[in-house]
């Protein structure tokens, strides 16, 4: 049954590929969303916090409840507060996107070589520009490391949104009576491509950053 329905799901694809589409833009741009919000929040924070080599339990507390937050739950209750609709399920995937940003945006500053940042006191360097100029750029391979597993799992937990009235291929994937058994498999297969794209091209600037950063011979 499950390799049937693959064949259907690669059937299903061809003649629905507009639908696809569009439901993959509705996805992305869901999760993107939601990403920029989680970054905007959880962005200053970590720099902040790393900076000043605080907040360590907050950092590693905000870690293990993102691990330990179950999605579905997460998104039914805010939907149940918050009512269905595009923002209201952009905030309730914000609460999972933030942990790993504000992680490894802390690990990320406060990991900097101590001496690299004395150095930059010793020159003369405000606290803001060591941020900018020493630590951020000295953090930003591990920086970007958590927002890649930020993107992934926010772009695949998108999907449940559909079921709460959120769109996207989730709406395909709860909706078995009309697409059938293939096309739940095709949007699946849809997601994971998203989702897989996402990473690498945010894997391609973490590496590009990691070699800039890496000392030349």
């Amino acid at each position: 049954m499950v390799s049937s329905a693959f064949v259907d799901a690669f059937r299903f694809m061809p003649s629905h590929f507009s639908l696809l589409l569009e439901k993959a833009a509705q996805t992305a741009e869901l999760a993107f969303a939601a990403l920029a919000i989680a970054l905007l929040i959880a962005l200053p924070i970590g720099l902040w916090l790393g900076h000043r080599h605080r907040g360590l339990p907050l950092a590693l507390g905000v870690s293990s409840l993102g691990r330990s937050l179950p999605s579905v739950v997460l998104i039914g209750l805010g939907i149940a507060i918050l009512g269905v609709g595009f923002w209201n399920n952009a905030l309730a995937l914000v609460v999972l996107a933030v942990p790993p940003i504000l992680t490894n945006t802390y690990f990320a500053v406060e990991g900097v070589d101590s001496d690299a940042v004395e150095a930059a006191r010793g020159i003369g360097l405000t606290e803001t520009q060591i941020l900018t100029r020493v630590e951020l750029p000295l953090g930003l391979p591990l920086l970007l490391a958590g927002l890649r597993i930020a993107a992934v799992f926010v772009i695949a937990t998108a999907t449940i949104a559909g079921i709460f009235g959120g769109g996207g291929l989730g709406d395909i994937m709860a909706r078995q009576v009309t697409y059938g058994l293939g096309g739940v498999f095709a949007a699946a297969i849809w997601v994971a491509g998203l989702a897989l794209l996402t990473a690498a091209a945010l894997a391609l600037v973490q590496r590009a950053a990691s070699r800039r950063m890496a000392p030349r011979a």
